[in-house]
């Protein structure tokens, strides 16, 4: 179970894709003071904490609600997050603080910047195919300690951008990007490999 934990948490971390949320966040609330910054990380986690679980849990049910099968639904969600991953790649992910206005934890900081459409598909699919309660448990878990993670890396967002620079948050971004594609490409083949047999 160790091993489902770790496997688990990473790639959820990854489809999170921490540093572009971190240069989205930076960029939004670059007139806010450190104070202001702090509040609407602790904002964004939560949101994410409840999306991203309402997602996980209840992928199943989702799918027998509109009649989908879990393989069409891993070929749609991996060619989604494949297309996300490479606009991260290609660089085409700036966000500008006129992009929203007012509260920007909630929209756009934790929809659709963190949980976008192509982690929406990841975590139906990835939170549908658990079995037993044991690997329900364990997964959530990850899930939990992964959005926990890039909502300290939010908190923290202002050391981070003082040691990396802007340069750093881009090339890291990057290279997020090639794993996400990466997973994106194992979601997908996995579909369609048991679409087709």
């Amino acid at each position: 179970m160790g091993t489902l934990f770790i496997n688990v948490y990473l790639k959820l971390f990854m489809i999170l894709t921490p540093f572009f949320v971190m240069s989205a966040f930076l960029s939004l609330t670059r007139g806010c003071s450190a104070g202001e910054r702090q509040r609407i990380a602790v904002k964004v986690t939560l949101a994410v904490v409840v999306s991203t679980f309402v997602l996980y849990l209840f992928g199943k049910h989702i799918f027998a609600l509109f009649g989908i099968t879990l393989d069409a639904f891993r070929i749609g969600a991996g060619a989604v997050l494949f297309l996300s991953a490479i606009s991260m790649i290609q660089g085409r992910t700036t966000v500008s603080p006129g992009d929203a206005e007012g509260d920007v934890a909630v929209v756009p900081l934790a929809i659709p910047i963190t949980v976008g459409p192509g982690t929406i598909g990841a975590l139906l699919v990835m939170g549908a195919g658990l079995e037993t309660l044991t690997e329900r448990l364990v997964a959530s878990l990850a899930l939990l300690a992964a959005v926990l993670t890039v909502g300290a890396m939010l908190f923290m967002a202002g050391r981070f951008e003082r040691l990396l620079g802007a340069r750093g948050l881009v090339i890291l971004t990057k290279l997020t990007g090639l794993f996400v594609s990466a997973i994106a490409a194992q979601i997908f083949f996995t579909g369609l490999k048991n679409f087709l047999l």
